[in-house]
Protein backbone atom coordinates (compact mmCIF):
# COMPACT_ATOMS: atom_id res chain seq x y z
CA UNK A 1 0.00 0.00 0.00
CA UNK A 2 2.80 2.55 0.15
CA UNK A 3 2.41 3.94 -3.64
CA UNK A 4 -0.86 5.13 -1.98
CA UNK A 5 0.59 6.81 1.33
CA UNK A 6 1.78 10.08 2.77
CA UNK A 7 3.64 10.04 5.26
CA UNK A 8 3.02 12.45 7.96
CA UNK A 9 5.88 13.13 10.91
CA UNK A 10 4.33 14.19 14.09
CA UNK A 11 5.68 16.43 16.87
CA UNK A 12 5.18 15.52 20.49
CA UNK A 13 2.17 16.84 21.65
CA UNK A 14 2.38 19.91 23.99
CA UNK A 15 1.43 20.15 27.85
CA UNK A 16 -1.52 22.56 26.40
CA UNK A 17 -2.75 19.87 23.97
CA UNK A 18 -2.81 17.27 27.14
CA UNK A 19 -4.56 19.42 29.51
CA UNK A 20 -7.03 20.18 27.06
CA UNK A 21 -8.21 16.52 27.89
CA UNK A 22 -6.63 15.64 31.16
CA UNK A 23 -6.17 16.75 34.69
CA UNK A 24 -2.17 18.72 35.78
CA UNK A 25 -2.38 15.74 38.53
CA UNK A 26 -2.65 13.03 35.92
CA UNK A 27 -0.50 14.74 33.48
CA UNK A 28 2.33 15.45 36.38
CA UNK A 29 2.27 11.75 37.62
CA UNK A 30 2.82 10.34 34.07
CA UNK A 31 5.89 12.88 33.85
CA UNK A 32 7.31 12.38 37.26
CA UNK A 33 7.19 8.60 37.19
CA UNK A 34 8.42 8.85 33.63
CA UNK A 35 11.56 10.37 35.34
CA UNK A 36 11.77 7.13 37.54
CA UNK A 37 14.23 4.67 36.45
CA UNK A 38 11.61 1.56 36.26
CA UNK A 39 9.15 4.47 35.30
CA UNK A 40 5.27 3.64 36.30
CA UNK A 41 1.96 2.72 35.57
CA UNK A 42 -0.85 4.36 33.39
CA UNK A 43 -3.31 4.99 36.62
CA UNK A 44 -5.00 1.27 36.90
CA UNK A 45 -2.12 -0.73 38.38
CA UNK A 46 -1.80 -2.88 35.48
CA UNK A 47 -0.57 -0.48 32.66
CA UNK A 48 3.16 -0.04 33.20
CA UNK A 49 5.26 1.99 31.56
CA UNK A 50 9.32 2.40 30.94
CA UNK A 51 11.88 5.06 31.48
CA UNK A 52 10.89 7.89 29.43
CA UNK A 53 7.46 6.83 28.70
CA UNK A 54 6.18 9.85 29.55
CA UNK A 55 7.79 10.99 25.80
CA UNK A 56 6.57 7.59 23.74
CA UNK A 57 3.12 8.62 24.85
CA UNK A 58 3.16 12.70 24.10
CA UNK A 59 4.12 11.76 20.80
CA UNK A 60 1.61 9.06 20.26
CA UNK A 61 -0.63 11.38 21.24
CA UNK A 62 1.13 14.11 18.66
CA UNK A 63 0.96 11.47 16.26
CA UNK A 64 -3.06 11.90 16.17
CA UNK A 65 -2.84 15.70 16.05
CA UNK A 66 -0.43 15.91 12.79
CA UNK A 67 -2.96 13.09 11.51
CA UNK A 68 -5.92 15.04 12.12
CA UNK A 69 -4.59 18.15 11.30
CA UNK A 70 -3.54 16.40 8.12
CA UNK A 71 -6.72 16.20 6.74
CA UNK A 72 -8.10 19.15 8.11
CA UNK A 73 -5.62 21.20 6.43
CA UNK A 74 -6.10 19.36 3.22
CA UNK A 75 -3.10 17.53 2.57
CA UNK A 76 -4.37 14.39 2.42
CA UNK A 77 -8.22 12.84 2.80
CA UNK A 78 -7.61 10.44 5.18
CA UNK A 79 -4.82 9.78 7.41
CA UNK A 80 -3.90 6.84 9.74
CA UNK A 81 -1.89 7.49 13.38
CA UNK A 82 -0.15 4.70 13.71
CA UNK A 83 0.99 4.84 17.39
CA UNK A 84 1.56 3.19 20.87
CA UNK A 85 0.38 3.14 23.34
CA UNK A 86 -3.19 3.69 22.13
CA UNK A 87 -5.51 5.79 24.00
CA UNK A 88 -9.20 4.94 24.31
CA UNK A 89 -9.61 3.74 27.77
CA UNK A 90 -7.75 7.20 28.97
CA UNK A 91 -10.07 9.17 31.20
CA UNK A 92 -9.25 12.64 32.49
CA UNK A 93 -8.17 12.18 35.24
CA UNK A 94 -6.53 8.45 34.85
CA UNK A 95 -4.66 6.02 32.25
CA UNK A 96 -5.65 2.56 32.28
CA UNK A 97 -6.34 -0.23 29.95
CA UNK A 98 -2.05 -0.37 27.81
CA UNK A 99 -3.54 3.55 27.13
CA UNK A 100 -1.45 6.70 29.09
CA UNK A 101 -3.06 9.97 26.91
CA UNK A 102 -6.74 10.23 25.18
CA UNK A 103 -5.06 10.20 22.00
CA UNK A 104 -7.97 10.64 19.52
CA UNK A 105 -9.46 13.39 22.07
CA UNK A 106 -6.73 15.28 22.70
CA UNK A 107 -5.98 15.80 18.61
CA UNK A 108 -10.19 16.69 18.47
CA UNK A 109 -9.79 19.21 21.30
CA UNK A 110 -6.80 20.40 19.64
CA UNK A 111 -8.60 20.78 15.91
CA UNK A 112 -11.66 22.55 18.28
CA UNK A 113 -9.39 25.03 19.58
CA UNK A 114 -8.67 26.26 16.26
CA UNK A 115 -12.08 26.21 15.11
CA UNK A 116 -14.99 25.57 17.76
CA UNK A 117 -17.61 24.79 15.31
CA UNK A 118 -15.95 21.26 14.41
CA UNK A 119 -18.23 18.90 14.84
CA UNK A 120 -16.56 15.00 15.05
CA UNK A 121 -18.15 11.80 14.93
CA UNK A 122 -15.68 9.02 16.60
CA UNK A 123 -16.80 5.22 15.52
CA UNK A 124 -14.66 2.80 17.82
CA UNK A 125 -14.42 -0.66 16.96
CA UNK A 126 -11.72 -2.00 18.93
CA UNK A 127 -13.38 -4.61 21.12
CA UNK A 128 -13.27 -3.27 24.35
CA UNK A 129 -15.70 -0.28 25.19
CA UNK A 130 -14.04 3.13 24.07
CA UNK A 131 -14.60 4.34 28.09
CA UNK A 132 -11.64 6.65 27.89
CA UNK A 133 -13.09 8.70 24.72
CA UNK A 134 -16.69 8.28 26.47
CA UNK A 135 -15.57 10.00 29.61
CA UNK A 136 -13.61 12.93 27.91
CA UNK A 137 -17.14 13.83 25.79
CA UNK A 138 -19.41 12.74 28.34
CA UNK A 139 -20.99 16.63 28.73
CA UNK A 140 -20.81 17.51 24.85
CA UNK A 141 -22.98 17.52 21.99
CA UNK A 142 -20.28 18.77 19.24
CA UNK A 143 -18.71 15.20 19.42
CA UNK A 144 -20.75 12.01 18.89
CA UNK A 145 -18.98 8.93 20.11
CA UNK A 146 -19.77 5.73 19.46
CA UNK A 147 -18.42 2.15 20.11
CA UNK A 148 -19.10 -1.08 19.09
CA UNK A 149 -17.62 -3.95 21.59
CA UNK A 150 -17.99 -7.16 23.63
CA UNK A 151 -21.22 -7.26 25.77
CA UNK A 152 -21.46 -5.22 28.33
CA UNK A 153 -19.22 -6.57 31.26
CA UNK A 154 -18.25 -9.53 29.37
CA UNK A 155 -14.17 -8.49 30.14
CA UNK A 156 -12.91 -9.24 34.05
CA UNK A 157 -12.30 -6.99 36.55
CA UNK A 158 -9.37 -5.24 34.75
CA UNK A 159 -11.34 -3.64 32.25
CA UNK A 160 -13.70 -0.98 33.11
CA UNK A 161 -17.91 -2.73 33.70
CA UNK A 162 -18.93 0.23 31.51
CA UNK A 163 -20.30 0.27 27.83
CA UNK A 164 -24.19 -0.38 28.36
CA UNK A 165 -26.87 1.14 25.84
CA UNK A 166 -28.12 3.04 28.53
CA UNK A 167 -24.95 5.00 28.85
CA UNK A 168 -26.45 7.96 26.65
CA UNK A 169 -24.31 10.98 27.96
CA UNK A 170 -24.98 13.70 30.14
CA UNK A 171 -26.43 17.64 30.07
CA UNK A 172 -26.40 18.63 26.58
CA UNK A 173 -24.32 15.65 25.85
CA UNK A 174 -26.67 13.66 26.51
CA UNK A 175 -27.87 11.17 23.76
CA UNK A 176 -23.92 11.98 21.84
CA UNK A 177 -22.84 9.03 23.60
CA UNK A 178 -23.81 5.76 21.59
CA UNK A 179 -22.81 2.39 23.15
CA UNK A 180 -23.64 -0.96 20.57
CA UNK A 181 -22.72 -4.17 22.68
CA UNK A 182 -22.43 -7.05 20.37
CA UNK A 183 -22.71 -10.74 21.44
CA UNK A 184 -19.51 -13.02 21.22
CA UNK A 185 -19.41 -14.15 17.69
CA UNK A 186 -21.36 -11.78 16.05
CA UNK A 187 -18.34 -12.13 12.93
CA UNK A 188 -18.12 -9.98 9.92
CA UNK A 189 -21.82 -9.44 8.84
CA UNK A 190 -23.03 -8.90 12.31
CA UNK A 191 -20.57 -6.18 12.55
CA UNK A 192 -21.33 -4.09 9.46
CA UNK A 193 -25.14 -4.76 10.41
CA UNK A 194 -24.09 -2.80 13.24
CA UNK A 195 -22.74 -0.16 11.27
CA UNK A 196 -25.50 0.13 8.41
CA UNK A 197 -28.08 -0.06 10.98
CA UNK A 198 -26.81 1.97 14.10
CA UNK A 199 -23.88 4.08 13.11
CA UNK A 200 -24.50 4.94 9.63
CA UNK A 201 -27.75 6.36 10.08
CA UNK A 202 -27.26 8.46 13.40
CA UNK A 203 -23.51 9.54 12.11
CA UNK A 204 -25.33 11.25 8.87
CA UNK A 205 -27.99 13.05 11.15
CA UNK A 206 -25.40 14.07 13.12
CA UNK A 207 -23.47 15.40 10.10
CA UNK A 208 -19.93 15.79 11.51
CA UNK A 209 -17.13 17.89 9.93
CA UNK A 210 -15.12 14.88 10.44
CA UNK A 211 -14.81 10.89 11.43
CA UNK A 212 -11.95 9.84 13.65
CA UNK A 213 -11.82 6.14 14.10
CA UNK A 214 -10.63 4.60 16.81
CA UNK A 215 -9.38 1.32 15.18
CA UNK A 216 -8.51 -1.79 17.19
CA UNK A 217 -8.02 -4.88 15.64
CA UNK A 218 -8.68 -6.87 18.49
CA UNK A 219 -11.96 -7.83 17.18
CA UNK A 220 -10.33 -10.21 15.00
CA UNK A 221 -10.96 -14.29 14.85
CA UNK A 222 -7.96 -14.68 16.53
CA UNK A 223 -7.68 -12.27 18.91
CA UNK A 224 -6.02 -13.15 22.68
CA UNK A 225 -8.62 -10.37 24.11
CA UNK A 226 -11.25 -10.75 21.67
CA UNK A 227 -14.14 -13.12 20.88
CA UNK A 228 -15.89 -11.39 18.33
CA UNK A 229 -14.75 -13.49 14.98
CA UNK A 230 -14.07 -10.70 12.86
CA UNK A 231 -12.10 -11.20 9.70
CA UNK A 232 -10.03 -9.55 7.06
CA UNK A 233 -12.76 -9.10 4.87
CA UNK A 234 -14.84 -7.91 8.04
CA UNK A 235 -12.37 -5.06 8.37
CA UNK A 236 -12.17 -4.27 4.46
CA UNK A 237 -15.74 -4.21 4.94
CA UNK A 238 -15.78 -1.29 8.25
CA UNK A 239 -13.12 0.34 6.16
CA UNK A 240 -15.08 0.74 3.36
CA UNK A 241 -18.71 1.01 5.35
CA UNK A 242 -16.46 4.10 7.34
CA UNK A 243 -15.04 5.62 3.69
CA UNK A 244 -18.53 5.47 2.05
CA UNK A 245 -19.92 7.29 5.22
CA UNK A 246 -17.82 10.03 5.19
CA UNK A 247 -18.09 10.57 1.46
CA UNK A 248 -21.67 11.14 2.27
CA UNK A 249 -21.69 13.48 4.98
CA UNK A 250 -18.06 15.55 5.54
CA UNK A 251 -16.11 15.15 2.22
CA UNK A 252 -14.38 12.11 2.44
CA UNK A 253 -12.40 13.57 5.63
CA UNK A 254 -11.59 10.28 8.11
CA UNK A 255 -8.69 10.23 10.74
CA UNK A 256 -8.43 6.78 12.29
CA UNK A 257 -5.97 6.14 15.38
CA UNK A 258 -4.69 3.07 16.40
CA UNK A 259 -6.20 1.22 19.39
CA UNK A 260 -5.91 -2.53 20.76
CA UNK A 261 -4.71 -5.63 18.28
CA UNK A 262 -2.84 -8.97 20.28
CA UNK A 263 -2.87 -11.15 17.79
CA UNK A 264 0.44 -11.21 16.37
CA UNK A 265 -0.06 -13.54 13.58
CA UNK A 266 -3.17 -11.06 12.48
CA UNK A 267 -3.17 -8.24 13.54
CA UNK A 268 -1.18 -6.49 10.88
CA UNK A 269 -3.26 -8.18 8.05
CA UNK A 270 -6.40 -6.92 9.68
CA UNK A 271 -4.83 -3.47 9.92
CA UNK A 272 -3.85 -3.50 5.92
CA UNK A 273 -7.53 -4.88 5.11
CA UNK A 274 -8.86 -1.92 6.56
CA UNK A 275 -7.03 0.21 5.13
CA UNK A 276 -7.67 -1.25 1.52
CA UNK A 277 -10.85 -0.85 2.69
CA UNK A 278 -10.76 3.17 3.33
CA UNK A 279 -8.87 3.54 0.25
CA UNK A 280 -11.21 1.76 -1.80
CA UNK A 281 -8.20 -0.66 -3.40
CA UNK A 282 -9.04 -4.51 -4.15
CA UNK A 283 -7.96 -6.94 -1.45
CA UNK A 284 -4.03 -7.18 -1.78
CA UNK A 285 -3.76 -10.44 0.05
CA UNK A 286 -5.55 -13.72 0.61
CA UNK A 287 -6.74 -14.64 4.10
CA UNK A 288 -3.92 -16.58 5.54
CA UNK A 289 -6.66 -17.72 8.45
CA UNK A 290 -9.89 -18.07 6.97
CA UNK A 291 -11.69 -20.35 8.88
CA UNK A 292 -13.78 -18.59 10.99
CA UNK A 293 -17.91 -18.81 11.65
CA UNK A 294 -20.09 -15.74 10.65
CA UNK A 295 -23.16 -16.15 12.91
CA UNK A 296 -24.90 -12.46 12.06
CA UNK A 297 -28.12 -14.33 13.80
CA UNK A 298 -25.81 -13.88 16.67
CA UNK A 299 -25.95 -10.08 17.28
CA UNK A 300 -29.68 -9.44 15.79
CA UNK A 301 -31.10 -8.92 19.74
CA UNK A 302 -28.09 -6.61 20.40
CA UNK A 303 -28.61 -4.51 17.44
CA UNK A 304 -32.37 -4.40 18.10
CA UNK A 305 -31.72 -3.54 22.16
CA UNK A 306 -29.52 -0.61 20.96
CA UNK A 307 -31.94 0.84 18.35
CA UNK A 308 -34.74 0.28 21.11
CA UNK A 309 -32.54 2.15 23.26
CA UNK A 310 -31.26 5.00 20.80
CA UNK A 311 -35.06 6.14 18.75
CA UNK A 312 -35.80 9.02 21.57
CA UNK A 313 -32.52 10.45 20.64
CA UNK A 314 -32.37 9.24 17.49
CA UNK A 315 -35.76 8.99 15.58
CA UNK A 316 -33.73 7.88 12.35
CA UNK A 317 -33.58 4.43 13.96
CA UNK A 318 -37.50 4.15 14.21
CA UNK A 319 -38.63 1.39 11.58
CA UNK A 320 -40.84 2.29 8.74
Amino acid sequence: LAPHLTRIFPEPASDEDILRVHTPQHLARIKAESAQPKGGDAGDGTSPFGHEGFAIAALAAGGSIAALNSVLDGTVRNSYALVRPPGHHARPETGMGFCIFSNAAIAIRHAQAKNPDLRVATVDWDVHHGNGTQACFWERSDVLTVSLHMPHGAWGLSHPQTGGVDELGMGVGQGFNINVPLEFGTGDSGYLRAFSEVIDPIVRAFDPSLIVVACGQDASAFDPNGRQCVSMAGFHGLGAAVAALATACCDGRIVLVQEGGYARTYAAFCLQATLEGVLGEVPKSADPLAFYPDDSARSDASIEVARTALQPFWPVLAKH
